[in-house]
């Protein structure tokens, strides 16, 4: 094959803010040989972390910068003859490698790509379409076989590749009986059976903040009842009933 002098250097470049990121399995890239538009090559990473160029056949990339990967093509063309000191540019065009999966209480679960702008528990969860109202701010990140718990709402938490964020339930109350709308709502912090029931909409006309019933889970499983106070706090799991006015 004829061999052709195109220059004295090498070259790789990526979109903005992806330069440096490491290529992996099922990213999507760019390769152009300066002056050689018969080896351009738009193609995805295998699962084997190769991909497939004309001359070279199977050339590995993955846990390589753009720029490397440009310099790994170019010895390869160089060495097997085909061109003399190759100009190769490899532009990383979808970042699919680094990714983290959301589950859990979100309105969107699924996997979701990082990159520069979107490397923080708050970008991603952002993207997931946000906490639903049954989602607790205490997040689990599992990383490596570890369990991270993270407020959402602390400071901001970074994401590796291969991260799992699981949204759990957050913590509710029960209220029954003469309040405006009985059903389930979320614990807040430091929360009083005042606001709890304020929560619910407040007590109805036939109902008395005097006769109310708290009914909690103890540590062994078993129930116990009381009578509570407004300035009592309010546990997940409580059920709180508003008991009718004698009078």
């Amino acid at each position: 094959m004829k061999r052709i002098v195109v220059g004295l250097f090498l070259l790789a470049i990526a979109a903005p803010g992806l330069a440096t990121e490491k290529l992996g399995i099922g990213d999507a890239i760019r390769v152009t040989v300066f002056q050689q538009p018969e080896l351009t090559t738009e193609t995805r990473i295998s699962e084997r972390g190769t991909i497939t160029m004309p001359l070279l056949g199977e050339v590995k990339v993955t846990g390589l910068t753009p720029a490397e990967a440009g310099a790994s093509i170019g010895e390869g063309l160089e060495r097997g003859k085909y061109l003399k000191k190759p100009q190769v540019a490899v532009a990383l065009t979808t970042l699919r490698s680094q990714q983290v999966s959301v589950l859990g209480h979100v309105a969107r679960p699924g996997r979701y790509a990082l990159d520069d702008t979107s490397a923080h528990l708050a970008d991603v969860l952002a993207a997931a379409g946000g906490i639903s109202p049954t989602g607790s701010d205490t997040v689990t990140v599992l990383r490596t076989g570890k369990e991270h718990k993270v407020d959402v709402l602390a400071k901001p938490f970074k994401l590796q590749a291969g991260d799992t964020i699981n949204v759990e339930r957050a913590p509710v109350f029960y209220i029954y009986g003469e309040v405006t709308r009985s059903g389930y709502y979320r614990v807040e912090p430091n929360m009083t059976v005042m606001q709890a029931i304020a929560a619910g909409g407040g007590i109805t006309p036939r109902g008395s903040e005097r006769r109310l019933k708290l009914r909690r889970a103890e540590v062994n499983g078993k129930f116990v009842e009381k009578s509570p106070k407004l300035t009592d706090t309010v546990k997940a799991d409580d059920v709180i009933f508003v008991r009718e006015s004698l009078f």
